[in-house]
Parts: C-alpha cells; structure tokens; sequence
C-alpha cells in the first residue's frame, strides 16, 4: 500500500510557526508509533525562495501539482485577508477535493478555504479575532467563533496557533485512531484530545493554594475512575468546592462543562479498549463508564458519528496493522 500523501501550502510571507505545525505531525517517520509512513510535501504558491514573516528564508521542493493525489492538503495560515488568494491556489485545492482529498485550513488558512467555496452554507472555525472578517468576506458560511476546531468530514478548519495541533491530532485520530494519536501526542508533549467544540479561551490554574491541589486532584480522580460514577456535586466536594464555583473553575481551567468533559474522556476511553482489545461491548461500555452497551452506541455516535462495532472494524490493531503494512 502506497505511503499516505501528506501536502502543505506554503507562501511567501508564511509564519515559520504556523508551516511547522503539519510539519511536526506528519513530516517524522512514526511508524513506531502505529501510524503510516506519511510521504509529505511543501508545496510552494510562487516560485522561488519563501521568505517568511520572521526573517528567514525556505525552499519548497513542490509547486501546486505535487497537491495531486494527496491524501490530505493543509492551508496552515494566510496572508492578505482582503485580497482573494491566487486562481492557481484555488483550483489546485478544489482540484485535490475532488480527487477525494481532505482539505484542512488551520488558523488564517480557513480564509484560503473558504475561497474556494468548498465551505459555503457550512460550519467554520478560524482565529477568534479575524472571525468577523471572514463572516463578513463570505457571509454564506456559518463562522463560530469559540471552538478549536470543525469537522465536516470533507473539509476541516481551525482556530488559531495551539489549536492548529489539535486539529492536526484530530485528523490522526480519525484516520488512524485514538491509541495512535495518543502516543503521538505523549511524543510531542501535547494534550491528548481537546475536544473541537472547546472554547478558544482557556485559563489555567496559576496559584498553587491548597484548593488548586484539590482541584487538580478530584479531576486526576475522575480520569483513573471513569468507570465509577462521578456526578458534579459529588466531584465538586472532592474539590473542596461548592457545586456554582466548581463549575465556574471547572470552565475557566478545561473550557467546557465537567458534562461535557466526562463523556469526552468516557468515548476516548471507548476508543482505545475498541481498538486494543476483544473485549464484548458490554464489557467497554462498562468499563469506560456508559453502563450500557445501548448508552456506549448513543454517545460514541453522537461524538464520532460512527458506531462502536465500525470503529473496532476500522481501527483495531490487525486493522492497523494492515495500515502501517
């Protein structure tokens, strides 16, 4: 099996952070790690030498056709946001989607995208502060402005800087699963899974007072225990907390409510007993906290819009290890 087509747009002007973002995921070699040999392509718009917004200067060895018969062609940042970007760049990506390619737009990238239409009547996520721009250049696209991240199947587009690697992790772990994407992102020193619908804005704990440390602790409790159950009262006196500041920390520190929080740690959880064992459905929805084997299918559908059964297909170790073959 040929080795995944792995393109990224580069362009004169381009933050060396921002290109190094798909660099970072898909450039090494992490066969390792269970993931395929990505063969991975900077593709340059102009020809010449790419000077970069930070002083130095880059060469692409790809122009815009090497994007044909990618398996996946990321936009990770743009520049000019008035100015519709180059014809040649826009054909080249609706050209690479129709070849059934995976479109993402990271940060300003998502303005790239959505010039080609292939975002029009759709959801899109991009830099908080440039949302309004981008409602305003194409009103036809539904901008949310808070998540991380939106997936719609086709085409995928992010929010800013941090979150471009989130997005990028979450293209791993719908393509090669949850238990690849976690080694990786333990790799790299990266949280595992933020959840798309994540706000932007997330606030860490800063002093370390005994409440902090109990705090930090009812959630390190919950993540060991998932199998247990937790309601928010219950979390919340671990904390040493009462119910309305828990969940106003609880916000400020994850960025989603502790609901939300948990049922997204139940289905990763869900993934990776799929993926790494034979265990019955039953046997998963329990241990990771569903009770069900009814309630399991719900939210992992709800989440993933696939089942427990497809995703065991998918992505078990023999299924990957077909892959990675």
């Amino acid at each position: 099996m040929a080795d995944p087509i792995v393109a990224a747009i580069a362009f004169d002007g381009i933050s060396p952070f921002h290109l190094s973002v798909p660099c970072l995921v898909f450039a090494e070699d992490r066969t390792t790690l269970g993931l395929p040999r990505f063969e991975f392509r900077v593709c340059a718009i102009e020809d010449g030498p790419i000077r970069t917004d930070a002083g130095l200067t880059i060469s692409a060895p790809h122009g815009l056709s090497a994007l044909d018969g990618a398996d996946i062609v990321i936009v990770p940042s743009w520049k000019n946001l008035e100015v519709p970007p180059p014809a040649a760049l826009i054909e080249a990506l609706r050209r690479a989607h129709r070849g059934g390619a995976l479109i993402v737009g990271l940060c300003l990238g998502t303005f790239a995208v959505a010039a080609t239409g292939l975002l029009s009547g759709r959801r899109a996520a991009t830099h908080w502060a440039f949302s309004d721009q981008l409602q305003a250049l194409y009103p036809d696209i539904l901008v949310e402005p808070e998540v991380l991240y939106i997936d719609n199947g086709d085409v995928v587009t992010s929010a800013g800087v941090a979150a471009g690697l989130d997005c990028c992790l979450h293209v791993i772990r719908a393509r090669y699963g949850a238990e690849a994407a976690l080694r990786l992102a333990r790799q790299i020193v990266l949280s595992p899974h933020r959840q798309g619908g994540q706000a932007q804005f997330i606030e860490r704990p800063i002093a370390r007072t005994e409440n902090a440390d109990r705090f930090t602790h009812a959630i390190d409790t919950v993540r060991k225990t998932l199998h247990a159950t937790h309601s928010l009262d219950s979390v919340a006196a671990t904390a040493g907390l009462t119910r309305r500041t828990f969940t106003r920390r609880f916000q400020k520190t994850i960025g989603t409510s502790f609901g939300d929080w948990l049922t997204d740690q139940r289905v990763a959880l869900a993934q990776r007993l799929l993926e790494a064992t034979e265990k019955s459905m039953d046997t998963v929805a329990f241990e990771a906290g569903f009770g069900s084997a009814t309630s399991l299918r719900q939210h992992f559908s709800a989440r993933l819009r696939t089942t427990p059964a497809q995703y065991r297909r998918e992505f078990s170790k023999n299924a990957q290890e077909r892959v990675v073959r």
